[in-house]
Parts: structure tokens; C-alpha cells; sequence
């Protein structure tokens, strides 16, 4: 292309000088009476011809030969960020497993933090976010999170170099805020932050929303923390309208998967508007149709971790109904839970029926053991708090054995701090 544009302006000259009739004029016409039409309409559209045999350079071969001369004769802090642009380059064009490969066989997420370099940390950190932005369009969930928790769980824009912090507790100096923004990144290479939000909150909601089904709280690991606390605020609102940010569908969507809805889930997350930001042909309906596949599989086992215990059996062809999944796939995915003992239940394979065995508590004794639980806690608290008055409930041998000189002090004190005249007392 860079070429032919030579070829045009030396033939032709600036674009702009010539006249709008050769621009608009798609093919020659010799028989054109000129005292009614331009000379330059019947000269046809100004352009030059393709030249036959010209070489296709392919960018990806192109880098990596950058890249590998880089890697003989460069010193330690270009080679460094020769592989990050490698990397970058890859995630950015969809090979998501050349860019992974790299950067695992180049331990970069190791030694980066003694690179000294705020630069080349900053590059590492946009690096971070297109690979797992290009997971996430691949559908890989797991992939995905695992590169965009850390950095999207703080300081987004000063990561990513896109933006300066301008907190009302910021204690830079005059010098270090013109060194930050030094540092900052043009526009036209900006990571779109909406976009970087919405797959960081989708692939945490795929893998919290079944974890958080799986277990009580008091024995469930936590995935991402982010969307926890994003997901409890959303929780304790007293009113909610109806969703207009990202991490408003998102939340919805969430609220709806808790419940095995995997329709009403997947239909706040088509209606986002950041899907229009998304660049590339047909891959707005790549990635919905990606969404939907994992949402249904995710209500599954949200569904099955929620409801098994109120269930005796489950039918399989029910099961497909309610998800419109395959039988194939529900059976895949109901096999690999039994195996991973997240499901204790068995196949009866002549009535294609999943046969739940009762070894875990109900919803309603998980409450009740955690409020059995709290009103132990309430009870000592208050007989602790009576010791301090009148008993010597909760207090060890030792204390008394020294003279008894703690208690006595305690109960004192707490004396003390009643109205005048009542709290000396002898």
C-alpha cells in the first residue's frame, strides 16, 4: 500500500489538487461530449494499476525476525521489551497460545518486578490486558481472569498509563506528576476501559456465581475478590433501578444466574452497549454466541448446586429442556461434577435420570447452624461482659493465682465510668 501511494503521487501528484470529476468518474469514456462534461470526467477515476508478483509481507513473520535480532544483540532491557511486544503482537491478532507459550517460557511475570523500569512495567501491564482480553474472545474463561484480576482489581487508568490520579490524598511532588504524565500513552492507543471492564466482570461472574452456589460461606474459596464486593454492595442496595453501566448488567445478570435464569442472564448481557466497541467482523456474534454457550453451561451447574438438595432425581430430558442443551452435553457436564465430588449423585442410565443422594445439608440447616452460631457468640459476649461486674466467668487460674489484681482492676474501672458519687465506692 505504501507503495502505490508513491506510485500515485508521483504520477498524479496531491490527491487534493485534483479535480472532483476524475475522482468521481469510474471508467473512461472516450464518447463523452466535453462541451457538456469535464475533460477530467472523461479521463476517467485518477488510480494505479496493482503491479502483478507483489510480494504479501506477513506482519507476523515480520515481527518475530524484529524480535529475534533484538534477542541476539540486544542489551537485557530491550530484549525485555522485545518479548512484551512479541507477546503484545500475538494477543492482539487472536493467538492466544503463541502469546501464552511465550510468555511462560519467558518467565516475565517473574522477573518484571525488578526490571526498574516504569515503563517497561507499564508496557507489561498493557501486555497483561490484551492477552486476556484475547482469552476472553477465545472463550477461554479461566485464562481470562487469571491475567485481568490483578490489574483490574485497583488503579486502572495509572496501570495502563491512560489516565492521572488526581486523589484528594495524592502526595506526589510537582516533579512526579510531570514525570506521570510524561508517561502517559496517546489516545489513539488507548485499551478501551469499558470493554476491559466487561470481560473482567463476565469471566468473574462464570466462575464465582457456581462457586459461590457450591459451599457456605464459611468454607468457600474465594475466587475474585473484586466481584464479591462489587456483588454484596449491589446486594445491600435498598433500591435498584434498571441497569445502565457495565457492571450494572453484569450484576443483574449475575443476580439472575444465582437462580439457574441462564435466559434472563444472557439477555442483560447482549443488551450492553459495549459490544458496539468491539473491533473486527462478525466478532460481535463470535463472542455472544461464545456467552451463551458458557452461560448455559454455568446456570447448569449453578442450578444443580442451588436445587439438588430439594431434589429426590432429576430427569435428563428436563435438564435439556430447561438449558436447551444436548443430551450429550448435559450428561458431559453432570459426569465431570459427579467425579469432582461437587455432586453427590449417581446415573441410572435406563431411565436417563440422575439419582441425588442427601449427604449435605439443606439451605434451611446451613441458616440455622450459622445462626446457632451466632447466638453462641451473643451469649459469651454478654457473660464476658457481666464477669466484668460481679463474676469470674471466663477468666484463667493464673489471673487469680497472681493476687487477683486483674480482675479487680477491671471491675473498677468499668465502675468508674458511671455518673458522680456512684462509682468510688469502697
Amino acid at each position: 500500500q505504501v507503495g502505490k501511494a508513491a506510485e500515485f503521487y508521483n504520477t498524479y501528484g496531491e490527491a487534493e489538487m485534483l479535480h472532483p470529476a476524475s475522482i468521481l468518474s469510474d471508467n473512461e469514456s472516450p464518447g463523452m461530449d466535453f462541451t457538456k462534461t469535464h475533460p477530467a470526467a472523461a479521463l476517467g477515476k485518477a488510480s494505479v494499476p496493482d503491479s502483478e508478483g507483489e510480494e504479501v509481507i506477513s506482519t507476523a513473520e515480520l515481527v518475530e525476525d524484529l524480535c529475534t535480532y533484538v534477542y541476539q544483540y540486544g542489551s537485557d532491557r530491550s530484549k525485555t521489551r522485545s518479548m512484551i511486544c512479541h507477546i503484545y503482537h500475538h494477543a492482539l491478532h487472536g493467538r492466544f497460545v503463541e502469546a501464552r507459550d511465550l510468555l511462560l517460557m519467558s518467565h516475565l511475570q517473574d522477573t518484571i518486578q525488578n526490571a526498574g523500569d516504569v515503563s517497561t512495567m507499564i508496557l507489561f501491564n498493557r501486555m497483561m490486558v490484551t492477552l486476556g482480553m484475547c482469552a476472553f474472545r477465545m472463550g477461554k474463561i479461566w485464562s481470562a481472569h487469571q491475567c485481568l484480576a490483578e490489574i483490574c482489581s485497583s488503579r486502572v487508568r495509572e496501570l495502563l498509563a491512560q489516565g492521572v490520579s488526581t486523589g484528594r490524598y495524592n502526595e506526589k511532588s510537582a516533579e512526579q506528576g510531570k514525570l506521570e504524565k510524561r508517561r502517559q500513552v496517546p489516545y489513539h492507543q488507548h485499551i478501551n476501559l469499558e470493554l476491559l471492564e466487561a470481560s473482567h466482570l463476565i469471566s468473574a461472574m462464570l466462575l464465582e456465581v457456581p462457586n459461590m452456589a457450591s459451599a457456605d460461606e464459611r468454607r468457600s474459596r474465594v475466587i475474585s475478590r473484586t466481584f464479591r464486593k462489587h456483588h454484596d454492595i449491589y446486594d445491600r442496595q435498598v433500591f435498584t433501578g434498571p441497569p445502565e453501566q457495565t457492571r450494572d448488567f453484569v450484576m443483574q445478570a449475575s443476580r439472575a444466574l444465582r437462580k439457574g435464569d441462564w435466559k434472563t442472564c444472557s439477555g442483560y448481557l447482549m443488551r450492553m452497549e459495549v459490544w458496539k466497541l468491539v473491533p473486527g467482523e462478525q466478532s460481535v456474534e463470535q463472542i455472544q454466541a461464545m456467552l451463551l454457550e458458557k452461560i448455559k453451561l454455568e446456570g447448569l451447574r449453578t442450578y444443580l448446586f442451588a436445587f439438588s438438595s430439594q431434589y429426590d432425581s432429576l430427569s435428563l430430558t428436563q435438564l435439556c429442556g430447561m438449558f436447551e442443551m444436548s443430551k450429550n452435553e448435559v450428561h458431559s457436564v453432570v459426569s465431570k461434577m459427579i467425579i469432582n465430588r461437587e455432586l453427590y449423585a449417581s446415573w441410572d442410565q435406563p431411565t436417563e435420570t440422575i439419582v441425588l443422594r442427601k449427604v449435605e445439608p439443606t439451605s434451611l440447616q446451613i441458616m440455622a447452624l450459622q445462626f446457632a452460631e451466632k447466638a453462641a457468640g451473643l451469649v459469651e459476649a454478654n457473660e464476658r461482659l457481666l464477669d466484668a461486674t460481679s463474676g469470674t466467668y471466663g477468666y484463667k487460674d493464673h489471673d487469680w493465682k497472681d493476687g487477683g489484681g486483674g480482675g479487680h482492676g477491671r471491675s473498677s474501672g468499668f465502675r468508674g465510668r458511671g455518673p458522680k458519687g456512684g462509682g468510688g465506692g469502697g
